[in-house]
């Protein structure tokens, strides 16, 4: 097992597949001529070319981008992803309230949409994130991935052909 802390990555797949956690986890990588992936490379690239971009926090967190310093960005190419858009965004937050003490807000950032949702960390978030947390690391301790489930995200995944093979 390789010894991986939990990150932004992790917190998206869980929230989709958790299968993915475990292949991410043990590093197998999507196939990242996947179209979707691809796709939002190339959005993260073309919007928002004026704010600061790519700020990574102890390999553990990557924010995509900050409005005036107490609010950090994330972007995203569709809201279809919306509960683990969000979840990841809390982490961040997450993160920083707890490693260095930073009360941020977060905005995800939906271009293709035109839409602009504002986060901020509860209790309740809290609770969440910390359960999330506790489950990915249970997965990754895991000598094998969770059982096979198809979600309506199996058809564009990238690793679907791992998957269903």
């Amino acid at each position: 097992m390789v010894d991986l802390p939990v990150n932004g990555t992790l917190i998206w797949y869980y929230y989709i597949c958790k299968r993915e956690v475990w292949f991410i986890s043990h590093g197998i990588e999507p196939n990242q001529e996947n179209d979707l992936i691809a796709l939002g490379r190339l959005i993260h690239e073309e919007y928002y070319r004026r704010a600061p971009k790519e700020i990574t926090v102890d390999n553990r967190i990557k924010i995509d981008l900050t409005e005036g310093g107490k609010v950090i960005g994330e972007v995203k190419k569709s809201s279809r992803y919306l509960k683990s858009a969000k979840m990841q965004l809390l982490f961040y937050l997450y993160y920083l309230k707890k490693t260095r003490g930073v009360k941020a807000r977060g905005v995800l950032l939906i271009p293709e949409e035109r839409k602009r949702i504002y986060l901020s960390l509860t209790p309740e978030n809290e609770k969440e994130i910390e359960k999330a947390i506790k489950e990915i690391e249970e997965i990754s301790k895991s000598s094998k991935p969770p059982e096979l489930k198809r979600t309506q995200f199996c058809r564009s995944c990238g690793y679907k052909e791992l998957c269903w093979s």
